[in-house]
């Protein structure tokens, strides 16, 4: 059986703009079945880092709100604490850096609450069915939320080929303890003839992995836990993951995170993809670089694996756009994805989603 996903343009006009469409998407998706009155919804979305400016604006994120509080429902943003250094690494920095870019409640209209506690260790273990794991590690707020909406913005990742509702779920509902296990088979290698010494990688990682023996950085595979933040930090590009099965257990890993995250959820979620600003990598860097393809718009439904798929085939299908990271599948049709990171097989992550039940990689496009 085929799912359904709703799609809405990015055409505007006087008698119908962006927020509007927003609106339609979510009464497309029943919203009303899925909220009830006095429903604590968790609005899942990422924060964005300082420096980043792909995240979804904060005022799309306030008409998502609007919607969830239309049915009496009483929404909450969350996000979780990440592995690597940054801005979002415990809960002070993590809401200071959430407010700084613009989800503050005046703009919002809903409180913020990271999902994982103040330093990521507010956990539950949720048992899980999965090929490799049988239980994982989820943000209690996660957990004891009524319902959940999954708002995520939809662009490519070095680890996983794109990054949708399948990650925001899976690596963004996990506390500490679950990304390093989802990451944990992960350990990236040094190309010494590229390496030249600057250091750079050393202070781009957290966990005290990375040291130098005659005047290259070398990595302990025991040590790293395999948040690949050095990979993008190293200007030599002399540090990749070692390409073997390590991405797609990853991804398997992730699908099944996603799949403890919407436990005993049924018929309570709702999600949605902003492809907008399709950036080469995640939003957890602190830059963004140009946009791989335009604009294409916005989509949501109920089955988070239809979602993901309707919208890789919508990248994949749209024109690539030339000065960008796109190194090859500009044509419509061509593979964005493997484009810009062509060692990834992505669609991992869609074949786990629908073997662990999550939903169906088929689906029916209905354009608003």
């Amino acid at each position: 059986m085929h799912s359904t996903v709703y799609f809405a343009d990015m055409r505007a006009g006087h008698k119908e703009n962006l927020f509007t469409k927003i609106g339609r998407l979510m009464e497309s998706c029943a919203l009303e079945n899925i909220v009830k009155e006095g429903d604590l919804v968790a609005v899942k979305l990422h924060f964005g880092e300082r420096g980043n400016h792909t995240f979804i604006r904060p005022i799309f994120i306030r008409r998502v709100v609007e919607e969830i509080r239309k049915h009496a429902g009483k929404p909450f943003l969350t996000d979780s604490s990440t592995l690597y250094p940054g801005e979002r690494k415990e809960a002070v920095s993590a809401l200071t850096c959430a407010i700084e870019n613009g989800f503050a409640y005046a703009v919002v209209g809903a409180p913020l609450i990271m999902c994982d506690g103040i330093k990521g260790q507010n956990a539950v273990e949720v048992p899980v069915n999965g090929e490799i794991l049988n239980r994982v590690s989820i943000g209690a707020e996660i957990a004891e939320a009524d319902a959940l909406v999954a708002v995520s913005h939809f662009k490519c990742h070095e680890l996983t080929g794109f990054g949708g509702t399948l990650k925001n779920l899976g690596m963004g509902c996990s506390s500490r303890a679950g990304k390093m296990q989802q990451h944990s088979t992960v350990a990236p290698k040094v190309a010494e003839k590229f390496c030249n010494g600057c250091g750079v990688c050393l202070k781009s990682c957290a966990h005290d992995a990375i040291a130098f023996f005659e005047g290259k950085a070398v990595i302990d595979p025991n040590g790293c836990v395999g948040c690949s933040r050095c990979i993008t930090a190293c200007p030599q590009k002399a540090i990749n993951i070692q390409w073997n099965e390590s991405a797609s257990l990853v991804m398997k890993k992730m699908a099944e995170y996603a799949a403890g995250a919407l436990s005993g959820k049924q018929g309570k979620t709702l999600f949605l993809n902003f492809i907008t600003q399709v950036s080469p990598a995640c939003d957890c860097y602190g830059h963004a670089d140009a946009p791989i393809v335009n604009d294409i718009g916005i989509c949501a439904s109920t089955d988070p694996v239809a979602l993901d798929q309707a919208c890789a085939d919508l990248v994949n299908n749209a024109p690539g756009n030339p000065n960008t990271a796109l190194a090859s599948g500009h044509e419509p049709g061509g593979d964005k994805f493997r484009g810009v990171h062509p060692e990834i097989d992505w669609e991992v992550q869609l074949e786990h989603g629908e073997k662990m039940g999550l939903g169906g990689r088929a689906y029916t496009l209905v354009k608003l």
